[in-house]
C-alpha cells in the first residue's frame, strides 16, 4: 500500500511522533494542506512534482529535505544530473507551505516534515488514501550533487536493478510498482 511506502521511507534517525508539534505548532498539518491545495489549484502537475521530489529526497540521504538546499556553486543534490528533471512546481509547493508554516510557527517545523506532509497531501488530493504522517524529522545540512549518483533508479535499469535499489531503501517490489505509478499518474 502507498500508505506504508510513505511512512517507511519517511523514518529517519529522529524519534518520530504524530504529536511532535502538538504544542509548538498545532496547526502545521492544516497549514501545509491549505498551501498544497492552493498550489494544486494553480497547476495540475503539483501532485506528481511534489511526490517525485519527496522520492528523490528520501532515496539519497533519507527524508531530510537536503534536496531543497541551494548551492551558489551548483553542486547541491538538486543540481545533480539525475535531479535536473525535477519540476519546479514540487519545489514551489514545499516553499509555499514552508512560508505559511513560518508565518505562524517561525523556526519550529523542519522542511523535511513539511515535504513529507506535502507528499501525503498530494496523494490525498489526487484521490489516494489519507494516512497519518509521523513528524520530527531533522533537516539535512549537507547536500552534494556527488551523493546522488547510484542512489536513484536509472531509466535504463532492468527489473533486477530496480528491485535492488528499492530493496536498499527497505521497499518491496510492490512498493516499487506503487511509487513508479504514483509519481507519473494524472488526477
Amino acid at each position: 500500500m502507498l500508505i506504508l511506502i510513505v511512512v517507511d521511507i519517511g523514518k529517519g534517525e529522529a524519534q518520530l511522533s504524530d504529536k511532535f508539534y502538538s504544542t509548538s505548532c498545532p496547526n502545521v498539518e492544516s497549514l501545509v494542506q491549505q498551501a498544497v491545495l492552493n498550489k494544486f489549484k494553480q497547476t495540475d502537475v503539483t501532485a506528481q512534482a511534489t511526490l517525485r521530489l519527496f522520492f528523490h529526497d528520501c532515496f539519497v540521504q533519507g527524508c531530510d529535505a537536503s534536496i531543497m538546499i541551494q548551492s551558489p556553486n551548483g553542486d547541491a543534490e538538486k543540481d545533480a544530473p539525475d535531479n535536473l528533471s525535477l519540476a519546479g512546481d514540487g519545489f514551489d509547493t514545499v516553499m509555499k507551505a514552508k512560508q505559511a508554516v513560518e508565518a505562524q510557527c517561525p523556526g519550529i517545523v523542519s522542511c523535511a516534515d513539511i515535504l513529507a506532509l506535502a507528499a501525503r497531501d498530494v496523494i490525498v488530493i489526487t484521490g489516494g488514501p489519507s494516512f497519518r504522517v509521523e513528524l520530527g524529522r531533522r533537516d539535512g545540512l549537507v547536500s552534494k550533487a556527488s551523493g546522488v549518483a547510484g542512489n536513484l533508479p536509472e531509466p535504463s535499469f532492468n527489473l533486477t536493478q530496480l528491485v535492488a535499489i528499492f530493496s536498499k531503501n527497505n521497499l518491496t517490489q510492490f512498493d516499487m510498482i506503487a511509487l513508479s505509478g504514483a509519481h507519473t499518474s494524472a488526477h
